[in-house]
């Protein structure tokens, strides 16, 4: 295996490095694998996702391209909407504050319904996102926030099929082995030393992908560069995500890019094991608190939970949590929305309180005020509104005014029992500071040349995400500069 060339290594098995495999050995190159991880836990964050997908889409027509199985009746019933490169440039600015790099973004969007096909063509497949992203209203499904096109099967699944599509391509994977350094020489990279059954071995390659994930699994790395407390966290995704790839080729003389004191972290079950549990995948988040009150142990609110549609504000109110004391928040509902509630919701393995008043409620909130907490909620529900109907599918102005934090959206009164409570913390998905690449996904060096024959593709890559994120952005980065870098590693490999 040590004198073995090989024309390109792909280091990650997630989906931005099993996409840049499948991408290079379509371009007619012969591609190595390396896994961090064993094989029943390989894939890095993918393997935890819950699939969404955002691409440009521009109508029913396009979406069936995707889903060629949607029915009839959903046809019927299910009022589709567009989401054109506009609105994505539109969500990528408003997110980031409008910093993301404006290259890579457009590259992202520009490519993300070809992306989707050519994944199809790998074998993943497509599925509506009813349920997560669109409500019954009046009889029929309206979709928002840009999201009606999931994975099917979520992360399982999709890794699932890219691996065996890799496997029939004939790309081998090895597992448990991590890669520790960069092979650099007069001509650039030149391939990768590994540790491997015990001993440390060099694997030669004409081209490199690092597509092995950002450091949220690192924490003294969180510590360092996120700041206080979140070396506390809970980590949704891999344990194996830790930094390593970022070390590698930092230490080769790759430029840094993005938001290194940012993260994408979401509400996350409170007694969720410290690493992401393959079993029970995503769901340990708790994403539907636009439709109640989040409060902290001083029984406060401490957001606007009605900002933005979930999509929008998830993956920033997660870290939010970590500066309440204690570093956790119990989400509030009343039975008027419960039925809104997503699947996560009612696993088995959740932090729920119930009961039929606020009163008999409050002291079951662990570790919250609860005198401070009734005065929350009452306050809450005197508060003036307007005659505004609750609309879950829009941003329908049912707001409250005259409040420390006013809710903007979906401020429906909590007066109807059973109430329930969930109680979260802060759980990272990935960090958003990572290498600077260029527009061919050539990791660039801090005089800002490519390194030769280094590329980079996935949460590994710096410049996109910037304070928060947009649901469904991952995967389809993770897609689009997989692909463009396995095809532009093959290219190096083959000059």
């Amino acid at each position: 295996m040590d004198q073995e060339q090989h024309d390109v290594i792909v280091v990650g098995a997630g989906n931005a490095a099993t996409c840049a495999a499948l991408s290079a050995r379509e371009h007619g190159a012969r591609v190595l694998m390396l896994e961090i991880a064993p094989e029943a836990a390989r894939a890095g964050n993918s393997a935890f996702t819950g699939g969404a997908f955002r691409i440009v889409y521009h109508g029913a027509e396009d979406l069936a391209r995707l889903i060629p199985d949607i029915s009839e009746t959903e046809l019927r019933d299910v009022d589709f909407g567009t989401y054109d490169e506009a609105q994505y440039f539109d969500d990528m600015g408003r997110m980031t504050e409008y910093r993301c790099d404006p290259d890579l973004t457009e590259i992202l969007i520009r490519s993300s319904f070809a992306a989707g096909v050519w994944m199809r063509e790998q074998g993943v497949r497509f599925q509506l996102g009813l349920g997560r992203q669109a409500f019954r209203v009046d009889g029929k499904f309206k979709f928002w926030g840009g999201l009606a096109c999931h994975i099917w099967g979520g992360g399982k699944e999709l890794m699932k099929a890219l691996h065996a599509r890799a496997g029939r391509d004939g790309i081998e994977v090895l597992y448990e082995t991590p890669a520790i350094g960069l092979l650099a020489g007069d001509r650039g990279v030149e391939g990768v030393r590994v540790r491997h059954q015990g001993r440390v071995r060099e694997l030669r390659a004409k081209a490199v992908v690092l597509a092995c994930g950002g450091f949220e699994a690192n924490p003294e790395m969180r510590a360092r560069y996120l700041g206080r407390n979140w070396d506390l966290v809970k980590v949704r995704g891999s344990r194996f995500n830790t930094g390593q790839g970022l070390r590698m080729a930092l230490d080769l003389g790759a430029a840094a890019a993005g938001h290194w004191s940012g993260a994408h972290a979401v509400a996350w079950d409170l007694n969720a094991p410290p690493f992401g549990d393959l079993d029970v995948g995503d769901r340990f988040q708790k994403h539907n608190y636009p439709f109640g009150i989040v409060v902290n142990a001083r029984g406060e609110r401490f957001l606007d939970e009605g900002l933005d549609f979930h999509s929008y504000t998830y993956a920033r109110y997660g870290g939010e949590i970590l500066n309440q004391p204690g570093l956790f928040a119990w989400q509030v509902f009343d039975q008027k929305v419960t039925h809104l509630l997503r699947e996560e919701y009612r696993i088995p393995r959740i932090t729920k309180e119930k009961a039929d008043s606020f009163e008999e409620l409050a002291p079951r909130l662990d570790g919250v005020d609860p005198a401070r907490f009734l005065d929350t909620v009452r306050a809450f529900n005197a508060a003036p509104r307007p005659e505004a109907p609750f609309n879950p599918n829009l941003h329908d102005g049912l707001r409250t005014t005259g409040l420390p934090i006013d809710k903007t959206n979906w401020a429906q009164r909590l007066d109807q029992p059973p109430y329930e409570a969930y109680a979260v913390t802060t759980g990272i998905t990935f960090t958003f500071g990572g290498l600077k690449i260029s527009n061919d996904a050539a990791v660039e060096d801090t005089a800002g040349h490519p390194i030769p024959g280094l590329y980079g593709a996935g949460e590994i890559v710096g410049g996109l995400y910037y304070h928060n994120y947009a649901s469904g952005t991952g995967l389809m980065a993770g897609a689009v500069f997989g692909r463009l870098a396995g095809r532009n590693a093959a290219a190096t490999a083959k000059g």
